[in-house]
């Protein structure tokens, strides 16, 4: 017999695989051609041109911290209150990795597509674990 507890273990395990897409991410990043150039420069990408400032090192910290936090808090949150946050930043995390990807679809990188899908796909079933949680109350 399943119970309500089963929604909040499945949404925190999400939030570890997408802290895991994330780190893939980065880690394969820094695979490609340039880029380690490019970041002993100061500079994301050559192709935006955005460079390396305190505020782009603060908006990457939080991106990473977020998931982990959430898996905690998935877990120890009240029913209401851990819907709701599942719910407004799984939309947060679903809809951030299809902006960063769009960059990959122009220059045709597979895994500039697949790993931020895969982030789409798990904070999609998070949102879905979420709203559908309340059904079961």
């Amino acid at each position: 017999m399943k119970t309500l507890e089963d929604w909040k273990i499945k949404t925190s395990v999400l939030w570890l695989i997408e802290e895991g897409t994330i780190l893939a991410y980065l880690i394969v990043m820094l695979m490609e051609p340039g880029v380690l150039e490019g970041i002993m420069e100061g500079k994301l990408s050559k192709l935006l041109d955005i460079q390396i400032g305190p505020e782009l090192l603060l908006i990457f910290t939080i991106t990473l911290l977020v998931p982990l936090v959430m898996a905690f808090l998935s877990l120890t949150l009240k029913d209401s209150i851990n819907r709701w946050a599942n719910i407004v930043l799984g939309i947060v995390f679903f809809v951030t990795p299809l902006v960063a990807s769009s960059g990959g679809v122009a220059e045709s990188s597979a895994w500039a597509i697949v790993n931020p899908l895969s982030g789409a796909v798990a904070s999609a079933l998070i949102v879905w674990y979420a709203w559908k949680s309340k059904q079961k109350v």
